[in-house]
């Protein structure tokens, strides 16, 4: 494990997002193509559940973390698409939501890697 993992993480975050708002964008150009299955990618968290990255606390006055999990977050049940009279799958809502908190995470993501950029350029002042 390298140094930066983290700025590592975010960048496979980025690629993910990435694959993930194409992946929405063609489900939304074929909403009304007869017979198109929606696609979309698997979740990014078990990715992060493989990380074996722990918090360190480098000063005894730093708060720790008991009684919280890694699955302490909340858990979303897709919900099988229903099928057209033409047989297309794609629920151009739910398509336009997934895009939505794909914009999201990606500001988020890009955030994370801003501060580390001037954490890093910080410490090189």
């Amino acid at each position: 494990m390298s140094d930066l993992y983290v700025l590592e993480l975010a960048t496979n975050a980025t690629e993910w997002l990435s694959r993930r708002q194409s992946i929405i964008a063609g489900n939304v150009a074929n909403a009304s193509t007869p017979g198109y299955r929606a696609k979309d990618l698997p979740e990014f968290a078990p990715i992060l559940d493989k990380a074996s990255v722990t918090m360190a606390a480098t000063n005894p006055a730093h708060m720790g973390l008991s009684g919280v999990s890694a699955s302490s977050g909340r858990t979303i049940n897709a919900a099988s698409p229903e099928e057209t009279i033409s047989g297309n799958t794609v629920d151009v809502e739910n398509e336009m939501m997934k895009l939505g908190e794909t914009a999201r995470a990606h500001t988020f993501d890009l955030n994370i890697k801003r501060s580390l950029n001037q954490m890093l350029l910080s410490v090189l002042k």
